[in-house]
């Protein structure tokens, strides 16, 4: 069969984007026997990032995607020519803003025109898109926007655990308020096609709850007798195989262990904690709801480390091997 073409973004060039990227095409040859990588991101960053890693290796410069050949030892790089100065590792930057969001919008544009399977992407950061005038919050907004895609969804894959999304950055005093039964009952059809989609073909999904012990009743709090055990019925009434409110002290496991194929996790660090304390370095995160697959990295720029070789790249390895995976 023929091997897919993924579009591997460089992430915020004064972060660990570059390093990861280096380090886990040139330390994992393995992954050219999944798929042909091609990196956006200006050939010259990488080749310095090659260096100061001390990484031998090739660098070839392309001007079309379909002059990919994808052999190991060999980092294929899209050209780019960015009229912008050049960004400074460890510090964040206008620079770097535009740097990440041309390298996003052209695996973007790649992604649309079937000339790649999937993009998978390095981190970038909030504050140097700002600076940029880009005006958009982070890369699930990007894609969702620039792809006129609706009902997008954050999905967390590690190991055997699939965690869902309901909300993603909002203030924690703001998570009760966001909760409603219409949305939360959309969410878990939109996660049952989702699972689907991955080759999942009877999901079963379970809802997390919001207050300890999942309310006891009403003691410890309403949201779930008030609106999350009614979504929970209005579902199953429509058909989805979902369970729930349970208390987020024990869905997480239950879901490892095989009784649940995804959870949907009512808020960001519900479903961050659980993920990332079984693994952090393993996490991958997806985004669902797209016309194509996006997996990323779970973590974030890390500006301290930058320049420095001191980065991890198990993340990004675990990206490319979960797009292969779930690809379509």
């Amino acid at each position: 069969m023929k091997k897919p073409i993924f579009a591997i973004t460089a992430g915020d060039p004064c972060g660990i984007g570059p390093e990861i990227v280096v380090k886990a095409l040139i330390k994992n040859p393995d992954l050219y026997q999944l798929c042909l990588p091609v990196i956006l991101g200006q050939t010259e960053l990488i080749s310095k990032t090659a260096h100061l890693l001390k990484l031998d290796c090739t660098i070839r410069t392309l001007e079309h995607i379909e002059e990919a050949a994808g052999k190991a030892g060999i980092l294929e790089c899209m050209r780019f020519d960015l009229d912008t100065p050049e960004p400074v590792w460890g510090k964040i930057s206008a620079s770097g803003g535009r740097h990440a969001f041309a390298y996003i919008k052209a695996a973007i544009d790649l992604a649309l025109g079937k000339k790649v399977q999937a993009i998978v992407t390095a981190p970038i950061n909030k504050e140097a898109l700002k600076l940029a005038g880009v005006p958009y919050l982070d890369h699930t907004e990007i894609l969702t926007k620039l792809t006129s895609s609706k009902n997008t969804m954050t999905l967390f894959v590690t190991g055997d655990l699939r965690v869902f999304f309901y909300s993603r950055h909002i203030r924690f005093r703001d998570i009760s308020a966001a909760l409603n039964q219409h949305d939360l009952v959309n969410s878990m059809e939109d996660c049952q096609k989702y699972l689907r989609q991955m080759g999942i073909p009877e999901p079963k999904l379970a809802l997390a709850a919001l207050n300890p012990h999942g309310g006891e009743q009403g003691m410890f709090g309403e949201e779930e007798t008030e609106i999350l055990f009614p979504a929970v019925e209005q579902a199953r009434k429509k058909g989805l195989n979902v369970f729930g409110p349970i208390p987020a002290d024990s869905v997480f496991h239950l879901a490892l262990t095989g009784h649940y194929d995804a959870v949907l996790s009512l808020y960001h660090d519900q479903g961050h904690i659980a993920t990332k304390t079984l693994d952090f370095h393993r996490t991958v995160a997806l985004t669902m709801g797209l016309p194509f697959l996006r997996t990323s990295v779970d973590h974030g720029t890390a500006f301290d480390i930058a320049g420095k070789g001191m980065a991890s790249e198990i993340s990004l390895v675990e990206a490319m091997r979960c797009a292969e995976k779930y690809y379509w």
